[in-house]
């Protein structure tokens, strides 16, 4: 009888070390189910290089250099490449994640900063500031297809979501520019808050949300019928915006404010705010829009909130989760799935890797030195 209550014991914990090392292999392991799949992360730093991350072993294997001043970085929705500018070089660069090489520098003019994919992948936008140009580039042939004239120092381009416009940001006019998206063609401009250097727009196209690091105030476009509806007053002055993919809240994070705010879409009215921390600079949401995690760019650490209780997630002792991590933590990615979040640390020169689950830093991969922009690649 002992033997056979011995056997059914270690049958028991058989089973619970397969199961373990099972969710253990999904979680850190997106190759388990499919051989050959590979996931990386690729980060842009100060001396004009990439590095690449493997996100399976979790360590870093390249540091290929590319260009002065890289920003921009995005991933291709359907290649297997990651695109991003120079803005010292004045060029956007391809990078084909399957080599690991650099497949093309295309000239653009002085002082691009930012690119955008058309709705089918198969052109990029981007701006040469320097120039005060719209251009466009074939994805395949990475050959130019157009130029167009816009405000003075556009450095942003957005694709509206039905992919029929395209929205300069020109920061030297303090306006945002409405441009056809297949013949460039500029139709209107939109005076907003001075120096404006970002923009985001509802999934249904029918306002834009302006954003000046330098303003503690916030443009509301109607893009349908071209006018300013009005200038919103913030806490601070913002880092960033963040739009629930619903496109019914927006969120501004301001170091300067130490907190969050929430922006009511459909009303276009400032909400609630919640107090974060030091520096709250940057943040990522989740997709089911449920979960923030911003990182504190001095206190060195980033929390998860619940932005529909308007709380920071508390752990079984009732304390707020707070995860260390290198010294300034910046930008912020998701793999797929979620599972785990990738910190850029431009002080420390490592990407921090957290499991969301727990809430735990997994570990610190050495990147290079200020590590700027993420994106992540599943190919």
């Amino acid at each position: 009888m002992s033997h056979r209550r011995n056997f059914r014991v270690f049958f028991l914990l058989v089973i619970l070390l397969i199961a373990g090392l099972i969710e253990l292999l999904r979680e850190h392991r997106p190759s388990f189910l499919r051989p050959g799949l590979r996931l990386y992360a690729y980060v842009t730093t100060a001396d004009g290089s990439v590095t690449s991350i493997d996100l399976v072993k979790l360590t870093a294997f390249s540091h290929l250099y590319v260009g002065p001043g890289l920003s921009g970085m995005r991933e291709h929705p359907t290649r297997a490449e990651v695109w991003g500018v120079s803005s010292g070089g004045g060029f956007v660069w391809v990078l084909n994640t399957r080599a690991n090489q650099i497949a093309a520098r295309i000239q653009v003019g002085a002082q691009p900063y930012a690119l955008d994919f058309s709705r089918d992948g198969s052109r990029v936008i981007t701006t040469a500031s320097g120039s005060d140009s719209l251009v466009a580039i074939d994805c395949q042939s990475h050959a130019v297809l157009g130029r167009a004239k816009t405000g003075g120092q556009p450095v942003v381009a957005r694709v509206t979501p039905d992919g029929k416009s395209i929205l300069v940001v020109n920061k030297r006019d303090a306006t945002l520019g409405v441009h056809d998206a297949t013949t460039l063609a500029a139709r209107e401009a939109i005076s907003v808050v001075p120096q404006p250097e970002d923009v985001a727009v509802l999934p249904d196209g029918s306002l834009a949300f302006v954003l000046s690091r330098t303003e503690r105030r916030l443009s509301v476009v109607d893009l349908r019928r071209g006018v300013l509806l009005t200038n919103l007053e913030l806490a601070g002055r913002p880092t960033q915006m963040i739009l629930k993919p619903d496109g019914g809240e927006l969120y501004i994070l301001s170091p300067e404010a130490h907190g969050l705010q929430a922006i009511n879409t459909w009303t276009h009215e400032v909400g609630d705010f919640m107090l974060l921390g030091s520096a709250p600079a940057s943040g990522v949401l989740s997709d089911d829009g449920g979960l923030l995690y911003v990182a504190d760019a001095e206190a060195s650490r980033v929390m998860s909130v619940d932005v529909v209780n308007r709380r920071i997630i508390r752990g079984d002792n009732g304390r707020e989760i707070l995860t260390q991590t290198g010294q300034v933590p910046g930008a912020m990615r998701f793999n797929p799935g979620e599972n785990l979040l990738l910190v850029a640390d431009e002080g420390s020169g490592d990407v921090a890797v957290i499991r969301t689950r727990t809430n735990t830093l997994v570990t610190m991969i050495p990147a290079g030195e200020k590590p700027k922009d993420l994106a992540v690649k599943l190919f």
